[in-house]
């Protein structure tokens, strides 16, 4: 089949791949250069960016701010003609000092989810800043569009549609995800594209409609864009490249992983995530993690009471102590089975959609 291009507002990307934010640390300024580089849109995870400043502990803040303008100026400096986004997570606490942090720096869109964000354009009075929520279904599509249109004259420029595969928090019950029959993407992407098409009638806008969640192939992709998606969001398969800024400890951990190992976990923040069975989730199940100290990363979350700290679960991870970590992962990631550079992984996932016969 043809490939499309995918047009976020006036921005056009090559190929309609938009790789997805993985956090803390493990989609920084390397990979999402690298993936903008080859066409598709390359997104910077924000949540405690500033986990290797040597202030971090102390003047949080500070750091993560920091930390997300220069991830992102050596971003651009590597892909100075890519498409870069941020995630940033509703759940955050500042987020809206990261957003406007980010604008500031000139990013071309921030995604957002891990919560409605209701109010983002009130951080980005900047035109030119595409806005991008994350949702799980029409309803969550059609409060975020009315509100903004209500409130801020504005329109999602992209929506991306998490399904039930896909890794990290999840926008569903912990029940939903630990059934076989799941809900199907492309179900919810249905939804979001019917919920969304008086709104793009109305202004005269296509607001673009994007799939995540357990897209592997690019036959997987070739499908979602002939039922209805205008492109795809993908993460476990570029946590497996030469460009991921993880430590190779954390994608070995993908390339040792079996079926069973895929859990579900809950967050401190309460919402549930789709992990990997390692010593550290044992660890917890058993007795919990002692937390030693709060970068208060998260607005739900309360150290008191919390079972342990995501954050530092995520750092160890991602800094190669995944025996000590939280290893976020897509349901897909036991069919990893080799790392690969971003550049020859899309090369393979547009000869697939090529190849693929037109609807």
């Amino acid at each position: 089949m043809k490939i499309p291009k995918l047009n976020i507002g006036g921005l056009i990307a090559d190929i309609p791949i938009l790789q997805g934010a993985m956090g803390v640390g493990v989609s920084g300024s390397r990979l999402a250069a690298a993936v903008a580089n080859e066409g598709g849109v390359g997104v910077i995870a924000g949540v405690n960016i500033g986990f290797n400043e040597p202030d971090f502990l102390r003047n949080t803040l500070a750091a993560n701010i920091r930390a997300l303008k220069s991830q992102i100026k050596n971003a651009r400096q590597l892909a100075p003609k890519g498409i870069l986004g941020v995630n940033l997570m509703v759940a955050m606490n500042h987020y809206g000092e990261m957003v406007r942090a980010a604008v500031e720096e000139g990013i071309d869109l921030i995604v957002s989810g891990a919560g409605l964000p209701l109010k983002l354009p009130e951080f980005v009075k900047d035109i030119h800043t595409r806005l991008v929520p994350i949702v799980s279904s029409g309803k969550a599509a059609r409060i975020i569009a009315q509100y903004w249109e209500s409130h801020y004259g504005r329109t999602p420029d992209m929506v991306v549609v998490e399904g039930a595969e896909a890794g990290g928090h999840l926008g569903f019950s912990r029940q939903v995800l630990e059934t076989e029959n799941r809900p199907s993407v492309m179900d919810s992407v249905k939804d979001v594209v019917d919920t969304l098409h008086q709104f793009s009638e109305k202004l005269h806008k296509k607001i673009p409609v994007i799939a995540a969640g357990g897209i592997y192939t690019g036959a997987d992709i070739a499908r979602c864009l002939q039922t209805g998606a205008d492109g795809v969001q993908m993460a476990t398969r570029f946590t497996a490249t030469d460009e991921c800024d993880a430590d190779i400890r954390y994608k070995q951990a993908y390339l040792a992983a079996q079926k069973e190992d895929i859990v579900i976990i809950q967050s401190p923040v309460g919402m549930p995530g789709r992990a990997l069975n390692n010593k550290f989730i044992q660890k917890l199940s058993a007795c919990g993690v002692e937390i030693k100290g709060c970068s208060q990363c998260l607005a739900g979350c309360n150290p008191k009471v919390a079972p342990y700290c995501i954050s530092a679960a995520l750092i160890n991870a991602v800094q190669g102590n995944v025996d000590e970590g939280l290893v976020f992962v897509g349901s897909n990631v036991y069919r990893v089975d080799q790392i690969v550079s971003v550049k020859n992984l899309i090369g393979e996932l547009l000869r697939d959609i090529a190849s693929a016969p037109n609807a």
